[in-house]
């Protein structure tokens, strides 16, 4: 379980950064990450900062929840708040794995952008594992 947490850890405070990365102006990835509409390029939102860099706190909270739930951080040990957290993270990442059953997700019905592949490949699969983490250590 450790190794499983610690690249857990690792992912979401890679995705955290990148988030930051992206709500300070950087482009590096941004055109395989936004979902786009069906035979056009248009995306189906466009990002703005405050809400990236929420997302990117949120993936930092989710990893300090790993960190409590599985006993890594002896400051704080883990408690009724940790396993509702996980809970809800993996309720959150179960969520988006299975997705709006259209643009993303495992059940999406638009599949042929660079977004959808990507996220046939490595989102939806990364959030199932994410949310399979959070459940193991509910335990």
């Amino acid at each position: 379980m450790f190794i499983l947490s610690l690249v857990s850890v690792c992912l979401l405070w890679l995705i955290s950064i990148i988030h930051v990365y992206w709500a300070f102006g950087g482009q590096w990835g941004t055109g395989a990450v936004i979902p786009i509409k069906d035979g056009s390029q248009q995306k189906v939102f466009s990002p703005r900062i405050w809400g990236t860099l929420c997302v990117a706190l949120l993936l930092l909270s989710a990893s300090v929840i790993i960190l409590v739930q599985g006993g890594y951080m002896t400051a704080l040990p883990a408690s009724t708040y940790s396993k509702v957290g996980c809970i809800a993270c993996a309720i959150v990442f179960s969520i988006r794995a299975m997705g709006d059953f259209k643009y993303v997700g495992f059940f999406k019905t638009i599949k042929h952008s660079q977004f959808a592949r990507n996220d046939t490949k490595l989102y939806s699969p990364l959030c199932l594992f994410l949310a399979l983490v959070y459940i193991m250590l509910l335990l």
